[in-house]
């Protein structure tokens, strides 16, 4: 069975990602300088993360010289609404409500009534203001 493709990249071409974000555009060793701050990776290893985002049609590339310079075809916000969304479709049915009903009640509340299957008490229900 083939596996199912994902809008949101995972954690490696995320971390690449960031990087071309703050950048703007960058050739490889202008993201691996970024992205060593948090993992220390091989350069190869930075230019086929970002070749697989180029071939994902993520990123953008041109030949500038003898390099090439990567540049993100979608902004951070457009990539954080595909996330947002592919969380709300697998966790709470597609639901904003749900989310924000969620968000806004105390961990231990959320787990006391999973663990007690307990209906919404009034206070579960109010916006927590801390949270907007």
């Amino acid at each position: 069975m083939p596996k199912a493709v994902r809008d949101v990249p995972p954690p490696l071409e995320l971390l690449c990602l960031k990087a071309l974000w703050s950048l703007g555009e960058g050739s490889v060793k202008d993201v691996r300088r970024l992205v060593v701050q948090a993992r220390p990776l091989a350069y190869t290893t930075i230019m086929t993360v970002l070749e697989r985002l180029v071939r994902k049609n993520k990123l953008a590339r041109r030949k500038v010289g003898r390099a090439f310079v990567y540049a993100p075809q979608e902004s951070r916000d457009a990539m954080r609404r595909v996330a947002i969304r592919e969380l709300l479709e697998g966790f709470f049915d597609g639901s904003e409500e749900e989310l924000l009903l969620f968000l806004r009640r105390p961990e231990k509340q959320v787990a006391a009534a999973a663990a007690a299957g307990a209906a919404k008490t009034p206070d579960e229900e109010r916006i927590d203001t801390v949270l907007l």
